[in-house]
């Protein structure tokens, strides 16, 4: 089932393949346990909180810097060092594709708004290709900046793969 809504034409792509098979990626999408695992850019850590996975579904948790160079970064902004994340799902179908809207209320001096991501996953044998699709943020800094952070989550979701398969 979905709630209509196609990612912008300035979208970016980041792809990735998994020595994996996708219903395991897919666990290490929509589930608690999963999410807690890598979900988190390098030097923070994420805690969920409420997690139901279906269209107009939430997906709340709590992302806190404990890297010195995140906490830097975070009071740096002026935020506290725990912030909590809301997610709504408007697209699920499983093993194959997760779309959600963020609420990005976060930034200073910018009025809260919704930005998308599609994940699409794909089996490639024993292999899973992986694509997330990143709507553009508020300003070329921002976005550039929350790539590299999802880039990174990506990276950190590889090494959790490696741990539950070795």
């Amino acid at each position: 089932m979905t709630m209509e809504r196609t990612p912008s034409p300035n979208a970016a792509r980041l792809e990735r393949t998994y020595d994996a098979p996708a219903k395991l990626i897919w666990e290490m999408w929509t589930t608690a346990a999963g999410l807690e695992e890598w979900w988190a850019p390098e030097g923070f850590e994420t805690r969920v909180s409420e997690l139901e996975l279906r269209p107009g579904g939430r997906l709340r948790y709590t992302m806190t810097a404990i890297g010195p160079d995140q906490v830097a970064f975070v009071q740096e902004l002026g935020l506290s060092l725990s912030n909590e994340f809301r997610k709504t799902f408007i697209e699920v179908a499983p093993t194959a594709r997760l779309a959600y809207l963020s609420l990005i209320d976060f930034v200073p001096d910018q009025e809260p708004y919704e930005h998308l991501t599609v994940v699409d996953i794909e089996p490639a044998g024993d292999r899973t290709n992986l694509v997330m699709t990143l709507d553009p943020l508020h300003e070329d800094t921002w976005t550039q900046e929350y790539r590299a952070h999802r880039g990174n989550e990506l990276d950190n979701l590889e090494a959790a793969i490696r741990r539950r398969t070795m």
